[in-house]
């Protein structure tokens, strides 16, 4: 084992204040990136559930995001969200695919590494808005300036993203390559648990 293996591990499991216990992967990142498509493929090839946050704060609401944001307001839908992410810590087998704001809170990222390996799937803001520009349920883009949105939202959620276990560039890679990278580093993580 090299000493990057050796670091990675004591990184994991020592550095949060004791051993974790991962039982969940969460895939954290801006809106774009990949989270849904790859946290899918790992939910099938681990036999695991996969759970999508803002899908479920939806079927909770009744409603879709985007309705949220435009009825209710950004508050009432990081309340909501806050209110999942804590029922997210009884779950066990399940991939988590987190909305784009949720890894950016340090509470809900604390929240998550007490039962998840936590995965920053990362894209640069024009790689992001050719993905995301023809998606009209994407609250946080509506109206004008849309790049320049995407590129200070990305700035400001940086270093929180950056806190993750693994950070995984989404831009040159497909999908599966990114699901299957995901995969190795959670055995890896859970093995050693």
């Amino acid at each position: 084992m090299n000493n990057r293996a050796i670091w990675r591990i004591f990184w994991l499991f020592y550095a949060m204040g004791g051993p974790r216990h991962i039982r969940n992967l969460a895939l954290i990142g801006f809106m774009g990136t990949g989270k849904s498509s790859t946290g899918q493929i790992l939910a099938h090839q681990l036999g695991f559930q996969f759970l999508d946050t803002d899908a479920l704060i939806e079927e909770r609401a009744g409603v879709s995001i985007a309705r949220i944001f435009e009825q209710q307001g950004e508050a009432v839908f990081r309340e909501l969200e806050a209110k999942v992410v804590a029922e997210l810590a009884t779950r066990s087998d399940t991939i988590i695919s987190t909305g784009g704001g949720l890894g950016a809170n340090e509470a809900h990222l604390a929240s998550l590494k007490h039962h998840a390996l936590i995965a920053c799937l990362w894209a640069g803001p024009e790689a992001i808005w050719q993905r995301v520009r023809h998606q009209s349920h994407r609250p946080l883009l509506n109206g004008p300036d849309a790049q320049d949105k995407i590129r200070n939202l990305l700035k400001q959620r940086e270093s929180a993203y950056r806190q993750a276990d693994i950070l995984i560039n989404t831009e040159l890679r497909s999908v599966k390559d990114v699901a299957q990278q995901l995969l190795y580093h959670f055995k890896e993580a859970r093995n050693a648990a």
